[in-house]
């Protein structure tokens, strides 16, 4: 990495009151010192590290910007090299003046994620934090948040390190050992190595099942609204959305495509689809709609069933029951600020799930579906605690291949296997986790990574 990378750092898409143009790189002090001009007529070269200068961005002879420098020296920096930051002007026009200026006093514009990548190839993060970074950036609720901030302070690295520490020192001695069976000696010593086996399958068994919760932290619940027409399902969208995204009136067969939004509800994000009425229809084009909608039911983690409680349900609901006996489902007895036909206790021997009374149309209710959510996913618990949430599509797969080594170990250390046969295993589940922090990460792994990161990160 012998060239200096520049970019912005912060958003283009609008004007703010600063933005920041970040430099990396062997020449990046050099290359500031050629276009910054200090009010003191002092150098960034002759300065001390994390200082921040005043002073003006020239272009030749033309002056750009007046603008802060902020001057970090290696190694103590983000990315372990010399990095200079200029804080300009919000504006989107000048904060590329700036840019273009450092580019044509010999920076290079930086690759997403490049900043970040120097970062974990200078070993100042592993690739584990390294995710983080954009996980952080991409968090939609406060649970992925602090989920996201503990991978990135290195709660996932340290134990994936414990359980490797543990892995390698049982195949050293292996190995040291067959190398030299006259000084050391393997006897009872698979008794030992089945013990650190178990506790590294327990270990990596409660990470995995960290990571339904996690996922569903990071990417929230796939959830689809069905119920036949002008039972209230856009109502529904519409109060949980908290604006008018659906249309409504008492025409049946309004809604003929899917709708989809997503909604905070209490910290759970919910990937919502408003689906077409579900009904027997020669409308082509509505029929197409109900189409889509069975097939969303199907692919669903949640079904908000929404049935009017001011009508008997009739075929059409019986279609929706079938549908999604199997899911997980809860049911909502709209419209109950009107005369009801319908009871909770209807529904109850039609299917085995949660009913809630609520109005969709009067906004009540609302707060015992939250609940249900929260109980249904989370065992009520949704409170954040110290544990480590696996929220990584990447990690999950990893730690799936490790543990089905480990469990290789167990089932060879009980058919007596010899040592030399469970270390194979042994460092199958070394190399799977080393994957997850990046110890045995192949290099177009790390640009596939790297490239779905931001620009200036």
């Amino acid at each position: 990495m012998k060239d200096t990378i520049v970019a912005i750092s912060t958003s283009t898409m609008s004007s703010g009151g600063i933005s920041i143009v970040r430099m990396s790189g062997p020449d990046a002090i050099a290359i500031a010192d050629r276009v910054f001009v200090a009010k003191n007529k002092k150098s960034l070269s002759e300065s001390q590290s994390h200082t921040v200068h005043y002073g003006v961005v020239k272009n030749e002879n033309d002056v750009v910007d007046e603008v802060l420098a902020v001057l970090m020296k290696a190694p103590n920096t983000y990315t372990r090299e010399d990095i200079v930051e200029i804080d300009c002007h919000g504006g989107i026009l000048v904060t590329k003046k700036v840019l273009e200026t450092l580019l044509d006093a010999g920076a290079r514009l930086a690759e997403p994620g490049e900043f970040t990548k120097r970062a974990f190839l200078n070993g100042r993060i592993d690739l584990s934090q390294a995710e983080a970074v954009i996980d952080v950036i991409n968090s939609k609720n406060e649970y992925a948040l602090k989920a996201s901030v503990g991978q990135l302070d290195g709660k996932l690295s340290a134990k994936i390190k414990e359980l490797r520490a543990i892995l390698i020192e049982d195949i050293a001695f292996i190995e040291a050992a067959l190398d030299d069976p006259e000084h050391i000696s393997l006897d009872n010593f698979v008794n030992k190595l089945g013990i650190n086996v178990d506790k590294c399958v327990d270990s990596v068994d409660n990470l995995l099942k960290s990571a339904d919760n996690g996922r569903i932290m990071k990417d929230g619940i796939q959830t689809v609204i069905l119920g036949k027409t002008n039972a209230g399902k856009s109502s529904l969208l519409n109060a949980l959305a908290k604006e008018e995204r659906a249309i409504v009136t008492d025409i049946e067969g309004t809604t003929r495509d899917v709708l989809e939004e997503q909604i905070n509800m209490g910290g759970v994000l919910l990937n919502i689809v408003d689906t077409a009425g579900i009904r027997k229809t020669d409308d082509y084009v509505e029929s197409i709609g109900v189409e889509k909608a069975k097939k969303y039911a199907k692919d669903a983690e949640l079904v908000v069933f929404v049935v009017d409680a001011t009508r008997k349900m009739d075929q059409n609901d019986e279609e929706i029951l079938d549908l999604i006996r199997e899911k997980n489902v809860i049911v909502l007895l709209n419209k109950s600020d009107m005369q009801a036909v319908l009871t909770k206790e209807d529904i109850k021997q039609k299917i085995d799930c949660p009913v809630l009374q609520i109005s969709a149309k009067e906004e009540t209710g609302l707060e015992a579906l939250e609940t249900c959510v929260k109980d249904m996913f989370f065992h009520g618990n949704i409170q954040f605690n110290e544990e480590i949430y696996v929220t990584n599509a990447r990690h999950k797969s990893l730690l799936k291949d490790a543990l089905e080594s480990l469990k290789l170990v167990q089932d060879g250390i009980e058919a007596g296997m010899s040592e030399d046969f469970l270390t194979i295993d042994l460092m199958g589940a070394y190399e799977k986790l080393g994957f997850i922090i990046g110890e045995e990460v192949e290099d177009d792994l790390a640009d596939e990574i790297f490239a779905k990161f931001c620009m200036g990160k």
